[in-house]
């Protein structure tokens, strides 16, 4: 019986030892949001009736890449509040996103596209190089 428990202990340190451990909150800030169009919608009837669907599309900028996003849920869609920092971590094909400042729940969007940033105060921060030669 001993040794059933001891083997027992062993296992679940074991597995506790090998269990991934959450992926860590990247910082970002929502920097804009637009309605693009997602879709149509067709109204039944005889009059054959349609209406383009929009969808939020946030830009989520953080310290090197930016991302535009849209939310997985098209129907109960969460409006975001802008200039906010947001923390967010990648999984698989998706992006789960938090604002503090909002609801502080964990919200699934979808990447649309990244871009690398470039500062253009990195640019101007550089020291300007005179040519002693003028």
């Amino acid at each position: 019986m001993r040794s059933k428990w001891m083997l027992c202990t062993v296992v679940a340190l074991t597995s506790a030892a090998y269990a991934k451990d959450p992926k860590a909150y990247q910082s970002g800030k929502l920097v804009q949001m637009d309605s693009v169009q997602c879709g149509t919608a067709e109204k039944d009837g005889k009059s054959k009736k349609t209406h383009e669907l929009l969808c939020q599309e946030y830009v989520l900028e953080s310290e090197h890449v930016a991302y535009r996003i849209r939310p997985r849920d098209e129907k109960h869609p969460v409006l975001l509040p802008i200039s906010d920092r947001a923390q967010f971590r990648i999984e698989k094909d998706k992006i789960l996103l938090r604002v503090e400042d909002a609801d502080n729940k964990e919200h699934e969007y979808t990447v649309v596209s990244m871009t690398p940033r470039t500062d253009s105060n990195a640019a101007d921060a550089a020291p300007a190089r005179v040519n002693h030669l003028q």
